[in-house]
């Protein structure tokens, strides 16, 4: 059952604020990483480069579950649980721009690696949980 991205876990989204993934590794370890977040058209929305260990993980396993800690109030987080809807290379290096303007202020990403592939990966969110406030 999908839910959308609403209130004041679509403000948690838009804001700054970092994401930790956590997927499935192949031993069925978790793996958690913080990463930057968008929210389009009510669903979750990540951006990494090919090769990394969480998007490999995903390919497994498409479940994840995200969660997102206020900076101003870590006791407020919204917890997403959810699987990939989509990975998309189209629009991904512009998407990562638009990232790096919202978290750093800078009008391209600066960590950009000669011959990286950026990817756009699109969450459906089953479970959308707010705590605190």
């Amino acid at each position: 059952m999908s839910t959308a991205i609403e209130g004041r876990a679509e403000q948690l989204l838009k804001a700054p604020n970092f994401c930790n993934v956590s997927t499935l590794r192949g031993d069925g370890s978790i793996h958690a990483v913080p990463v930057w977040v968008d929210v389009q058209d009510g669903r979750p929305v990540l951006n990494t480069a090919e090769g990394r260990a969480w998007p490999r993980n995903l390919q497994d396993d498409p479940h994840v579950t995200l969660t997102v800690q206020n900076m101003e109030n870590p006791y407020e987080y919204v917890t997403i649980r959810g699987r990939v809807l989509s990975r998309e290379h189209a629009g991904a290096d512009a998407h990562i721009d638009q990232l790096a303007m919202k978290y750093l202020g800078q009008e391209t990403y600066p960590f950009r690696q000669p011959g990286e592939q950026r990817v756009i990966i699109r969450v459906e969110p089953d479970h959308v949980y707010v705590n605190g406030g």
